[in-house]
């Protein structure tokens, strides 16, 4: 077997050959080799997770026309590193009537949600942790203990402002996975299958063999605004707005426990970046280039792996983007935006793509990518229309109430 070609069934192998020599049965020997195999990953990701705060620090600076850290290190990237000793060091604190035992489990729980999300994404032709043929339904229930663990540590700190952060936080988590998941619906709709491996390759080997995004751009508009309201992050951060709750469901955190919360967040954000560029972009696939004759090479784990992380990557930046832009809503703006515009548009979305894709998938991939594209552009274009109609009329009816008392006034 080729190091370069499957390096991680290569490692295995190399680690079970040494485990068999020491004399270890094959069964504890295969789950040394999966723990092994696990911690490297759940370190790696730590390690980017680190490097998550850098970049957003760096980002949020050229945002707002500030240098960002430059300090310790060269670029200051040494930052983080400082920022975790900090944190480390810092005082823990539990408040008194606190029901320790869910105020202590609800950061490990909420780093969790996110760890456990990255069994199911392929990084690589042949590595992933785990091909579920159910991968879809996994990345929607792993999100609930996300929800869980925000309304425990709420609860638990005995504290109104930690419990109405945790409720607004619920409240939109609840409310837009619906859209979500009938945004996931459509990937699934066109590969055929539920699983993470099969909806990429079905972008880059199947049939129509394009990227999702081509087909319905509108699904993937509606995935990346739930995620956003997911995430919690602006301008659906509703659940820690300083002026009204002062920190939200973690005010009482302090310490390595914020610190969970915290990069529980920024690696969630980038996590679901990853799953866009899954569901959406190809995955691991260099723009369909590794089809081409003479082209195989781009198939390269290493080189799979740089492409899932850079389409991770790009997705973060689209959501540190939005949140270092647009200000924060109002909470029943925010539930009326999803019950009034996202649940009806995604769910006209999902039987406009049923349909189409029926109707076109014989016509070749010209006729299909044209007929989807165009379609999603001109339910966008309804959508906008009736949305403008509505809003006039909304503004047309306030007018007429203000002039009621005027006159009143008048006579």
């Amino acid at each position: 077997m080729n190091f370069w070609n499957d390096p991680v069934a290569f490692i295995a192998d190399w680690l079970s050959g040494i485990f068999a020599g020491w004399g270890m049965p094959e069964f504890w020997s295969n789950l040394l080799v999966f723990a092994i195999g696990i911690f490297v990953l759940i370190a790696a990701i730590m390690v980017v997770d680190i490097f998550l705060v850098w970049i957003e620090r760096k980002v949020v600076a050229r945002f707002q026309d500030r240098l960002g850290p430059n300090r310790l290190g060269p670029y200051g990237l040494i930052q983080p590193f400082a920022d975790i000793i900090k944190l480390l060091i810092k005082e823990d604190i539990t408040p008194r009537t606190a029901d320790k035992v869910v105020y202590n489990l609800a950061p490990i729980l909420s780093m969790s949600s996110v760890l456990i999300l990255w069994a199911i994404i392929p990084l690589a032709p042949l590595a992933w942790g785990v091909d579920l043929n159910v991968g879809v339904l996994y990345l929607v229930a792993a999100g609930a203990i996300g929800a869980l663990s925000i309304i425990m540590a709420g609860w638990a700190s005995d504290n109104k402002y930690a419990l109405l952060g945790a409720f607004r936080q619920v409240a939109t988590m609840i409310s837009y996975e619906i859209p979500m998941v009938a945004a996931l619906l459509i990937p699934v709709m066109l590969a055929g299958t539920m699983s993470m491996q099969g909806i990429v390759e079905a972008q880059t080997f199947g049939e129509p063999g394009v990227w999702f995004i081509l087909v319905a751009p509108l699904a993937a508009l509606i995935f990346a605004i739930s995620s956003i309201a997911e995430l919690g992050r602006s301008p659906f951060d509703l659940n820690e707005a300083e002026s009204e709750l002062v920190s939200g469901y973690h005010i009482e955190y302090s310490g390595m426990k914020f610190g969970m919360f915290y990069a529980g967040e920024l690696l969630h954000a980038f996590t679901f970046g990853g799953f866009w560029g899954i569901l959406f972009f190809g995955g691991y696939s260099v723009f369909g280039l590794e089809t081409l004759p003479g082209l195989q090479w781009l198939s390269s784990p290493f080189i799979a792996v740089f492409m899932i992380l850079v389409k991770a990557l790009v997705g973060y930046w689209i959501i540190m983007w939005v949140k270092y832009t647009v200000p924060r809503i109002r909470i029943d703006h925010m539930l009326a935006f999803n019950w009034k515009i996202l649940v009806p548009l995604s769910f006209t979305l999902i039987m406009l793509v049923a349909v189409l894709n029926k109707l076109l998938l014989g016509y070749g991939t010209l006729v299909y990518v044209a007929g989807m594209f165009l379609a999603n552009v001109l339910l966008a274009i309804v959508t906008i229309m009736i949305l403008g109609a509505y809003a006039r009329r909304q503004r047309l009816a306030e007018e007429a109430a203000l002039q009621i008392p005027a006159r009143a006034a008048g006579d």
